[in-house]
């Protein structure tokens, strides 16, 4: 039996707590709006924390030798990524002319600055090296042996190593910074009470939460469904037409030893695929191992084998590209990953961020992470081409009576 019924209102509600919700949540409140998120689980717990944290410059989609839809929107998240990261947007100087509501990301861990590509001496491995380098020319530079990384320095087989504009974060830095700077707004969500409210026009404007007994109705000007994977069930809950979810399953690898040595790279194979043959990221687990993060086509193609067959395909991948690297004593796991995007046009990938609005609700996907501040983008210019409107105060007492704080999820090799 429900007790009392409280109210909150707010002029945007975000639903879900990963890269994309976190980072909406910080510029729309930049912006000067009203917002509050609501998180089912815990913070990241999703593609964020599972994601290899590789900020994209539109190498990898370039590797035909023309620049692809997605490669040009990439193009430009690099440099933008790092202004976040070393605070330019929120300081006073002719640097901060535009993108100045970016989020302040100066307490995120940057895992390598720099991020590679090797390719192996096959002529097409090669060729596919040097059509992607011809097609990012300016933003892609081949290194002289003499500049090489340790790693690559002792590497005991031929080949080129290509020193790129991505760099890498860790996810888990980078959601930690996002929940502190936007801490009061944030809560944790009970996942089976949700309920949405429609006006006479047929839009959804209010939330109703049944918390053990009490009524908490949330009113908004604007929802926001940002919850990844969970899109899907928030879409079918609220009773939405035309947004859709796609997933694209990955069977990603990591291998843990207290001294494996850091590398960052995509390895490019001698097959006809455009995707790179092997993608690595370094990281640590809280024990102090090296975590190497395996993705890349060894992962989209070892959907459908089981984990045996998985962890000896990476070991023979590994073996034949780092024959220097004894990984026989390392310790071997597998981890399903959906990466959750719009389906938009027969099952293709979305070139860039992508966000559809149906009765008052914005369904929003940043397909990449790379691509997150061009999901805020555009939810900003909708935003201004469809006002909302906005409250009067902000009072968040009900909310932190009722609500839990949410937590940050681990990492997956935790």
């Amino acid at each position: 039996m429900i007790k009392d019924s409280l109210s909150h209102s707010t002029d945007i509600l975000v639903f879900g707590g990963g890269i994309a919700g976190l980072w909406l949540l910080d510029r729309l409140r930049q912006e000067g709006y009203r917002a509050i998120l609501l998180e089912s689980n815990a913070l990241g717990s999703g593609q964020t924390s599972a994601s290899q944290g590789i900020i994209h410059g539109g190498l990898k989609y370039a590797l035909s030798g023309s620049l692809t839809s997605t490669a040009n929107v990439m193009a430009a998240m690099p440099t933008r990524w790092r202004k976040c990261l070393h605070g330019v947007n929120r300081n006073n100087n002719a640097e901060a002319s535009e993108n100045t509501c970016d989020p302040d990301l100066s307490d995120v861990t940057v895992l390598s600055d720099h991020y590679y590509m090797w390719s192996d001496s096959s002529i097409r491995s090669k060729l596919k090296t040097f059509l992607g380098s011809k097609s990012l020319q300016g933003r892609v530079e081949a290194l002289a042996k003499t500049n090489y990384p340790s790693f690559f320095a002792a590497a005991t087989v031929d080949g080129t190593l290509y020193q790129l504009p991505d760099f890498v974060v860790d996810s888990n830095s980078l959601i930690d910074a996002l929940k502190t700077k936007q801490a009061e707004h944030i809560f944790q969500l009970p996942t089976d009470s949700i309920e949405f409210s429609r006006n006479s026009s047929g839009n959804v404007d209010a939330v109703s939460l049944n918390l053990s007994g009490e009524s908490l109705t949330i009113e908004t000007g604007k929802i926001l469904f940002c919850a990844g994977e969970g899109n899907q069930q928030l879409i079918e809950q609220a009773g939405l037409k035309t947004p859709c979810c796609q997933l694209r399953p990955l069977n990603m690898v990591y291998v843990k030893r207290q001294d494996l040595p850091r590398v960052y790279v995509h390895c490019i194979g001698d097959s006809f695929s455009l995707t790179p043959q092997l993608t690595v990221t370094s990281h640590r687990d809280r024990e102090g191992n090296c975590v190497w993060y395996l993705g890349g086509e060894l992962a989209e193609s070892g959907i459908g084998k089981s984990d045996e067959e998985q962890i000896a395909a990476a070991r023979s991948l590994t073996e034949a590209l780092f024959p220097w690297v004894d990984l026989r004593t390392a310790d071997w796991h597998c981890l399903m990953v959906n990466r959750a995007e719009a389906n938009t046009s027969n099952n293709f990938r979305p070139d860039d961020a992508f966000l559809i609005e149906e009765d008052n609700i914005v369904v929003c996907w940043p397909t990449k992470l790379t691509l997150t501040p061009s999901l805020a983008d555009k939810m900003v210019e909708l935003l201004k081409s469809s006002p909302i409107n906005r409250t009067d105060q902000e009072t968040t007492g009900n909310l932190n009576a009722l609500l839990k704080r949410a937590l940050i999820a681990s990492a997956p090799w935790d």
